[in-house]
């Protein structure tokens, strides 16, 4: 196949035969002069987009990063936010169920309401600083500020509370309450008698319970055992100090069960009944010493 090619001159027609040979030559040398061109724009037009940072395309490319990237923060920031609200929540709850069980706690303690009052906040003031700021307005920080502070308020107030709880309740053990023995009776009382022993007025610093030789003698309140051992004219003898200046005496035991030093608790047995020491039968002679003088037993027995 070949082409032919006419045009007019003067000095007559010329004629040019191409053969298809060259005309795929000269296709293909235009198509790659064509490419190269395309190229070397491409090119030209990169290192321009580089170098112009605040052309218009790229300051907007920039803003749709800085666009998606605060998005991304904020929804961190939410979840947060989130996260310390839900935290404050639980922590309310728990207050108001501190707030709860404090006020029934104070209220079986009979306790002064004013005091202990869970269910206002505590009267606070003073005078205010000239360089003082402005309130802003709420936020996460001061909240958990508030509620720390109210934590640190119920914390105090139920640990005062437990203070004076365990106070009562050691008082309450300590003091002597209830019978030494746990049958028998009361064969003689506190005060002036006629002693058995010579006819003549004699105190009697105790009070007398007869039993049953081997008779179960029990603590009237916990303490110490201070002494454990025979003493002159009351036998066989147990003694309890328990404090707040209270002493317990139980003689003329036919044995003990507890020695010197042991802890007691109210109830606890500590010797058998018997008859050791000056006595004319089997019985306790039971004492109690405020502050190392012999009281009526009576006053904290009963009876």
């Amino acid at each position: 196949m070949s082409l032919s090619l006419l045009w007019q001159r003067a000095s007559g027609v010329v004629r040019v035969e191409l053969s298809s040979r060259l005309m795929l030559g000269a296709a293909a040398c235009g198509v790659m002069m064509l490419l190269g061109s395309v190229f070397v724009a491409g090119v030209s037009l990169g290192q321009r987009a580089q170098s112009l940072d605040g052309s218009p395309i790229s300051l907007a490319r920039a803003a749709l990063l800085q666009k998606s990237e605060v998005a991304d923060l904020r929804q961190q920031l939410q979840e947060r936010v989130d996260a310390l609200a839900a935290r404050i929540g639980q922590a309310n709850a728990h207050i108001l169920r501190l707030d709860a069980l404090g006020k029934r706690v104070a209220e079986l303690a009979d306790l002064d309401s004013r005091e202990f009052d869970f269910g206002t906040a505590p009267a606070t003031g003073g005078p205010e600083e000239e360089s003082g700021q402005p309130v802003q307005a709420p936020d996460i920080t001061r909240l958990i500020d508030d509620l720390e502070g109210r934590l640190a308020q119920r914390t105090s107030q139920l640990g005062a509370i437990e203070r004076v709880l365990l106070r009562q309740e050691l008082r309450e053990q300590i003091v002597p309450d209830g019978l030494p023995v746990l049958r028998g009776f009361r064969s003689s009382g506190f005060g002036w008698r006629q002693d058995p022993f010579t006819g003549r007025s004699a105190l009697h610093k105790g009070v007398d319970f007869a039993g049953n030789h081997g008779d179960a003698i029990i603590a009237v309140g916990a303490g110490v055992v201070s002494f454990a051992g025979v003493k002159d004219g009351y036998g066989i003898t147990v003694e309890v100090t328990h404090g707040d200046g209270y002493v317990t005496r139980y003689a003329h035991n036919s044995r003990l069960t507890v020695r010197a030093g042991d802890m007691v608790s109210r109830g606890q047995q500590i010797a058998r009944m018997g008859s050791t020491g000056r006595s004319t039968g089997t019985h306790l002679h039971f004492e109690v010493l405020r502050n190392g003088a012999p009281v009526n037993p009576l006053a904290y027995i009963g009876g």
